[in-house]
Parts: C-alpha cells; structure tokens; sequence
C-alpha cells in the first residue's frame, strides 16, 4: 500500500507483547526463529535483539538466548517495547502547499521525501520541512511541537497528502482514515492489460520470505479492498490505472496489482522480473517502462470533511513530471 495510516505503519509507538505456547511441530527449533516466524511482523534479527536485550521470557523466566532449543508446551512472551519519540529537527525544505488553516496542511508531497524521520533517515523528511515551514508558533500534536502524520506515501510515491496542525484535527483526521471515510484515488501504469474495472480483494501481510514486502495472505494479514478502472492502455502491454482505496493497507495497491499479475512500472520492490508484456514493447518504450527508477504510483486525489468546520475539502494533483514523460513516451506509435 502506498497509502498507509499510522496504525498499519512499520514503526510502533506503544509496547506491544506477543505470547505463543510451543508446539509439537516447533519443538527442536531455536527461539529466535520460531519468534520471528509466529509473529510474522519482526525480522529474526529484531528478535534476536529484543531477546538479547532481555525482553524475552521461556515460562516466564527471562531468558537472553536467542538460540535457546525449544520443547513443546513452553510458553514463550516477547515484548517489543515502545519506540521513543523521535525529535526532528525544524529544516528549510520547500514544500508544494495546496491548502492551509490554523488546523491542516494539504500538500503534493514529490517522489524521493520520505515521510517520518527513521534510523538512517532522521534529517530531510516530510516532517522536518513541516516544522521549518510551521515555526515557532506551531502548536503541535501530543503537547509536542511536532505535525500529526494521520497517513503516509511510500517515499517513491507522489501525491496528495494532508497533516494535521491541531490536535482536533489529529484526532478526526485519525477517525476518518481509520472508518474509511476518506476520498483517495491513485492513478498508476502497471503492466498489462486490466479489465475494464473490477475489484482486488485479499488480506495483506508480511511476507515472511522478504519481510520488506508486503502480500496477499490466506491466514492473518489485514482486510485490504481496492477498486479500480483501468482508463487507458499503451500498446496492450501497459495501462494506465485509476485505483480507489476502501482500505488503506501498507503498500495497498502496489501488492494487490503485483499478485494480480500487474506489477507497476518502476516498483522496486515487487517487480523481481521483466514482464512478459515489456517483450511486445519497440524497444526504446520497452527500456523506458523498465528503467523507470521509482513505481509509478501518484496520488491524486483527497477528498475529506473539514475537522474543525465540516466542510468537504477536495485536492486533485496532476501526475509529476517524469510520469507524464512516461505517459508520453508510451503513448508513441
């Protein structure tokens, strides 16, 4: 999902504690992997140093190997503490503002600027050119002079997004995210042909091969929907996509159309090969549709009732420079 609210984010603010009693089939294995695995959302390396810094109990004794051979019945707890709070630092970044009030920002934020300061991202984020544009008279979130992130774009995706100034704003913003009661419409080339319209449906994940990627799930995962209509093609190889969340998954759209067999142009994550699409391509469209250096995944709309007023907002952003490039060279003859 490009689009995702920051409880389906990959960072966690509150402690959270898993329990799992060992079973036949687990016996013999080391703990850090059998953790890793039940769980599903931690890397073993996470795990392994989770256990290694004490937060893991074997029948409610601490224990700090991550190696420890399991037997069946254990009962297993491991606690992921919560993540500090990070301090950014107030940057001058120039920002795309396309509204602005005492309690909300809508912006086009451009591919390349990652949300949410993170460990090897801690300057040059969304949020430090917030606090440089805000300043010091910015009222903030959570008693902290800090915006309200209530959704996210993957760094490589374009688009609109709105950040809450205001507490009130924060928390109805939060609200509607988390009832779907947000317009979001994403546009898209993926690989292919789509039928005219139709839906995606399929619970999503991590994928416990790559647990950078995210997939579609038969057991666990969250419920994930996306609608779409598929507004152009390109040489039956590649179409261009108008996708509607009813859901906002991490990396929504960009799994649901890579397991449908559409991968988006450009996604460097879930396009592992060239399509076999690409191969009916002239060459030079074929090269440009495989050397696209991001996934070509814009959002372009948002559409929300105002939190302090009730006013319905609505902000449409036209694809960025290079994907109408891209458009442009695929529509060649």
């Amino acid at each position: 999902m490009s689009d995702a609210p920051i409880s389906d984010s990959f960072s966690d603010t509150t402690e959270t504690s898993f329990s799992f009693r060992v079973t036949a089939e687990q016996a013999g294995q080391r703990a850090d992997r059998v953790l890793a695995d039940a769980i599903g959302t931690l890397s073993r390396s996470r795990v392994k140093a989770l256990i290694e810094g004490g937060h893991f109990q074997c029948d409610s004794v601490t224990r700090k190997d991550p190696s420890l051979t399991l037997r069946e019945g254990m009962l297993l707890q491991l606690i992921q503490p919560a993540a500090k709070p990070a301090r950014p630092i107030a940057e001058d970044i120039p920002l795309s503002i396309l509204y602005e009030d005492r309690d909300l920002i809508v912006l086009d934020k451009p591919a390349g600027l990652v949300v949410h300061p993170a460990p090897g991202n801690e300057t040059g984020t969304l949020v430090n050119a917030l606090l440089g544009h805000c300043g010091p008279d910015f009222e903030g979130i959570g008693g902290e002079k800090r915006p309200g992130i209530v959704h996210r774009l993957d760094k490589d995706t374009s688009g609109v997004m709105v950040v809450a100034k205001t507490p009130l704003a924060h928390e109805a913003l939060s609200n509607a995210f988390a009832n779907r009661d947000i317009q979001r419409v994403y546009h898209a080339l993926a690989w292919g042909l789509l039928p005219a319209e139709g839906s995606f449906e399929g619970a999503i994940g991590r994928d416990k091969r790559d647990r950078k990627r995210m997939t579609v799930v038969k057991q666990g995962g969250k419920y994930a929907l996306t609608h779409f209509k598929t507004k152009t093609t390109f040489h039956n190889a590649v179409s261009l996509v108008e996708c509607r969340l009813a859901t906002g998954r991490t990396h929504q759209i960009r799994v649901h159309l890579s397991q449908a067999g559409h991968p988006l142009l450009g996604d460097p994550t879930y396009l592992r090969r060239i399509p076999a699409a690409a191969r009916s391509l002239p060459s030079p469209l074929r090269e440009a549709g495989l050397d696209f250096p991001r996934q070509a995944l814009h959002a372009a709309t948002l559409g929300f009732y105002h939190p302090r007023h009730g006013n319905f907002l609505h902000f449409e952003t036209p694809f960025p420079q290079d994907l109408q490039e891209l458009t442009s060279i695929m529509a060649k003859k």
